[in-house]
């Protein structure tokens, strides 16, 4: 029992303790060395029999953390609790979660940024946004960038992916082991593929040199794209994408060991999967990306 003395235990649980050590102590130096008062062991053991009211709330909590691979905090927990129809507040949920050692720590670290700034090599384009990501329609606006993972000793991968300011959708995504024009321009060709018909998006980026290009911007005017770039050096005026990569590093990639391409590949692929169907957005009111698009354009 050395080993007791000095830590904060609630009366219930020091209840419980002394109850199962009296077979072979004094009840009353249990007491005493716990300094426990007799009738709150009695009352703090009448309560430890009582059924755990709450003991359904903690197995659905359980559950929803770990569909969410241990990534959502309790705001979004409280948010599903509430789609499934329970009535607790968001108070409830977080003190419960911190009683059951739930704690979301994916995003307690930073995360390093890939830059493809080479200076103005081609023509920059108009900042038309100015961080005024207000866009409630999807495919009107998109965001697009490339970053940068470790894929083995002195490797690396690079993933140029473009999202949708409105619904956050991941909508096109090419991988490779070189941040070449080909990596853009494979991700445009899927993107073209995944739009609906007619649609004229503007595309913003940073100034990267891929952005610069002559072919970049061929290619956007000839699918009728109209193109925006950040200032210099502001990551903050692609704040939606720096957003996605960021979570994409912090909930799935910084998490396991990425020794290939090919497993990088399936990696992104099952977790875009996750994040565009089923991972839920406090501020798009509980709904996941593509819930918000189907609802918006009434799909």
């Amino acid at each position: 029992m050395e080993s007791l003395k000095g830590k904060k235990i609630k009366s219930t649980e020091i209840a419980i303790l002394i109850n199962s050590l009296r077979p072979e102590y004094n009840f009353r130096q249990l007491l005493k060395y716990f300094n426990l008062k007799r009738k709150t062991y009695y009352a703090a053991l009448k309560r430890s029999k009582k059924p755990d009211k709450y003991l359904k709330l903690k197995e659905e909590i359980k559950n929803i953390y770990l569909k969410s691979r241990e990534t959502y905090g309790y705001r979004r927990i409280w948010q599903i609790l509430i789609n499934k129809g329970y009535t607790y507040c968001l108070e409830t949920v977080r003190r419960i979660m911190r009683k059951i050692g739930l704690i979301c720590t994916v995003y307690s670290k930073k995360t390093r940024k890939y830059s493809s700034f080479k200076g103005e090599i081609g023509k920059i384009a108009p900042n038309i946004l100015k961080q005024k990501f207000n866009e409630t329609i999807p495919y009107k606006v998109l965001h697009t960038d490339i970053t940068q993972v470790k894929i083995g000793k002195n490797k690396w991968g690079y993933i140029s992916a473009i999202i949708d300011e409105a619904s956050g959708e991941v909508l096109a995504t090419s991988i490779s082991e070189h941040p070449n024009w080909r990596l853009v321009s494979d991700m445009l060709d899927k993107l073209s593929m995944n739009l609906p018909q007619n649609s004229k998006p503007l595309i913003h980026s940073d100034q990267g040199f891929h952005y610069q290009l002559k072919s970049y911007r061929q290619k956007l005017k000839s699918n009728g794209y109209m193109q925006s770039m950040s200032r210099k050096g502001n990551c903050l005026d692609n704040a939606p994408i720096e957003s996605f990569f960021n979570l994409l590093k912090r909930e799935c990639l910084n998490r396991i060991n990425i020794n290939s391409v090919i497993t990088l590949k399936n990696t992104y692929k099952k977790y875009v999967d996750w994040f565009n169907n089923e991972r839920i957005s406090g501020n798009k009111k509980g709904l996941t990306p593509v819930e918000y698009r189907c609802k918006s354009l009434k799909i």
